[in-house]
């Protein structure tokens, strides 16, 4: 028996399930006609009508067929009725109005540096997910529905890097140099390797240059009135060599890179050789990719800048969310204690200059990339709670008391205070050996 009645319900393209509204076929038909000086209202409405009757045949009212469907529909419809220029005018507003959702999903519009409808939809996808909230978290782990988090937040995280890659591909015959940049420990390292893995798949071959080989000998960087370096300013680099490379690289001209030890805060000059060949594209991982002047001699159409940030959208029981610098902290808090030998609390007091930085040359320029990438991963706070907690209480009372260690103090105060309700889960088992957490934590296959 052919169900009499359409479908209530419709699925956008975005996932949103709406409400079925006749009216919407109706005037998308109208338009079709009128573009070619066909028909009225009163036409559109009839066949408007003959799309709902093959709407209710095909799918009756409990399914809930997608926008797509219902446009096939409609093209069908047109064609079936003898009006072939009318299908045709229709065929090409549907996918002038694909292009137009397409350019205006691939903007990156941020105001006052945030890009708000990005973070919109990580929100929804929390809470669509049931990991908004540290209710949720907690709730997820007494209900030993933690693993399954695990595995959705991977997926999301692996679906932004994948159409990252794609949006390179696209344009593979003019762009030469990527950059992916972001703030401190969130996630730049292993984002850059998994590109790598999409776009060699694609037949792309890349070579790194890795800019921290270029930083100037420790002695020149400025300190404070601790006596602390400071290695998150970009004029910690040397940039004008940066650029007469990046020149020569895309010239197909070789250049010999300097090497930077850690251990002794000393350079030494033309150790590498470096060659871009011509079916290579050069890849950047630093910390201030989007730093204008880094790569200044590179046209900006030779470019695809990609921002990675930890945009987590997660509160407490007041209706605080968890800060994303705060998050980062965190995670390099663990991995300064296991991978560079520094003490978490160092890295604590050491933070105002990552926030500095990242204030003055990395998130102003979050409006001029191709694209962004949440690195942010919801199920890692059960997971880093455990690692930093104890050294929260330690970093409080040590800068409590301090008038020039009152930004550690108060970012640790905060960070304790939010963390304290939230259930903590002792063992990483559950985490792929491919995730980006392990990053921070260790134990990846990845090579870092």
């Amino acid at each position: 028996m052919i169900p009499s009645a359409p479908p209530q319900r419709v699925v956008k393209r975005d996932g949103q399930i709406v409400p079925y509204d006749r009216d919407r076929i109706e005037t998308a038909i109208l338009r079709a006609l009128a573009s070619i000086g066909q028909g009225d209202r009163r036409v559109a409405a009839s066949l408007a009508r003959d799309v709902e009757a093959m709407l209710a045949s095909a799918y009756g009212p409990a399914a809930a067929p997608t926008v797509e469907d219902i446009q096939d529909i409609v093209e069908r419809v047109l064609m079936q009725s003898g009006r072939a220029e009318a299908a045709r005018a229709y065929i090409i507003y549907r996918h002038e109005r694909a292009r137009l959702r397409d350019a205006r999903a691939r903007r990156i519009e941020a105001t006052d540096n945030i890009p708000y409808r990005v973070i919109y939809e990580v929100l929804r996808w929390n809470l669509d997910h049931e990991c908004a909230s540290i209710a949720d978290l907690n709730r997820r782990i007494a209900e030993g529905r933690y693993a399954q988090l695990v595995r959705d937040v991977e997926a999301r995280y692996e679906a932004d890097v994948r159409t990252a890659a794609s949006r390179i591909i696209e344009r593979r015959a003019d762009v030469r140099l990527v950059i992916v940049a972001g703030p401190s420990s969130s996630g730049k390292t292993t984002t850059t390797l998994k590109l790598s893995e999409h776009l060699e798949a694609a037949g792309l071959h890349l070579r790194a240059l890795n800019l921290d080989n270029y930083f100037f000998d420790l002695e020149q960087h400025p300190r404070d009135e601790f006596g602390d370096y400071d290695y998150e300013t970009p004029q910690a680099l040397d940039i004008e060599l940066i650029n007469r490379h990046l020149t020569d690289l895309l010239a197909g001209r070789e250049i010999l890179a300097p090497r930077y030890d850690f251990t002794t805060g000393r350079r030494t000059l033309n150790v590498t050789p470096v060659r871009l060949q011509s079916d290579e594209i050069l890849l950047i991982d630093s910390l201030h990719g989007l730093y204008g002047p880094l790569t200044g001699s590179i046209p900006a159409a030779q470019k695809f800048r990609i921002y990675i940030e930890t945009l987590e959208q997660i509160r407490n029981a007041h209706g605080e969310f968890l800060r994303w610098a705060d998050l980062r902290m965190m995670r390099r808090m663990v991995r300064d204690a296991w991978h560079r030998n520094h003490r978490p609390l160092e890295t604590i007091t050491h933070w105002h200059y990552v926030r500095s930085s990242e204030l003055k040359y990395i998130i102003p320029f979050i409006g001029e990339v191709d694209f962004i990438v949440n690195s942010a991963l919801p199920h890692e706070l059960p997971i880093l709670k455990p690692r930093v907690w104890n050294v929260l209480p330690e970093a409080i009372r040590a800068c409590r008391d301090e008038p020039r260690r009152q930004d550690a103090y108060l970012r640790a105060k905060r960070l304790y205070e939010w963390l304290e309700p939230l259930t903590t889960v002792e063992t990483d088992d559950v985490i792929p050996r491919r995730s980006l957490l392990r990053e921070f934590i260790g134990g990846s296959e990845y090579h870092y």
